[in-house]
């Protein structure tokens, strides 16, 4: 019997085409799995250090559109507004430019989801063809020895593994990344509530920003 190697390289060599295939995209998703891993790590540490540097005072251009936003809302004057209206109108424009820049550094979080539960089920689909490439080959063969059914199923296990491999750190990944960015979520919905306070506390014709350069 035809030794079969147990490494990526030498299972990948061994499989059918539709093997190969499987692995290759199962490759490709695993890579991109853990570039947008790495893309969200430092999109998540990026904006919880500009959100602390806003909050300490400092001038930080990525808080600009919030600003911006507040700055807009409190130059409307309307009839008859209190100023717990007046906040709560404030809050709510820079809250919805908030949510632009959360947008803008989780973008690549659902594509990471689309990993996670797409990747088991294109590594079914090799685990399946690699089982029926064992029962045509039996009955090519007309032979249920394991030197006829080993390759198919060595390649029908090795596509689980490799669906796993992609799958398993983009799930991880995917609920602890959301969870940081919910974390961050809070500290900006903080950090709007204290601007929003200052700018009706400021006079109309200044519209001060704590932290605005």
């Amino acid at each position: 019997m035809a030794s079969i190697s147990l490494s990526p390289l030498g299972l990948f060599l061994q499989a059918g085409p539709v093997g190969k295939a499987v692995m290759i995209i199962l490759l490709a998703m695993s890579v991109w799995c853990w570039l947008l891993i790495a893309e969200g790590i430092f999109s998540a540490l990026k904006l919880s250090s500009v959100i602390e540097r806003a909050r300490r005072g400092q001038a930080v251009k990525a808080t600009t559109p919030l600003l911006e936003a507040g700055r807009a809302a409190a130059r409307l004057d309307l009839p008859g507004e209190s100023v717990g209206d007046r906040r709560v109108r404030v809050q709510e424009a820079m809250t919805r430019a908030a949510r632009e820049l959360l947008h803008r550094a989780d973008g690549g979080m659902p594509n990471l989801a689309v990993i996670a539960s797409v990747a088991p089920f294109i590594g079914l689909f090799g685990t399946v063809w690699g089982i029926m490439t064992s029962f045509v080959g039996i009955a090519h063969t007309k032979d249920t020895s394991l030197a006829v059914v080993a390759p198919g199923i060595a390649e029908a296990l090795a596509a689980t593994a490799y669906g796993l491999a992609a799958a398993i750190p983009a799930t991880i990944a995917y609920n602890r990344i959301l969870a940081t960015f919910g974390q961050i979520g809070q500290k900006l919905s903080n950090f709007i509530e204290e601007e929003a306070v200052a700018v009706i506390r400021a006079p109309r014709t200044e519209n001060a920003f704590k932290g605005a350069a």
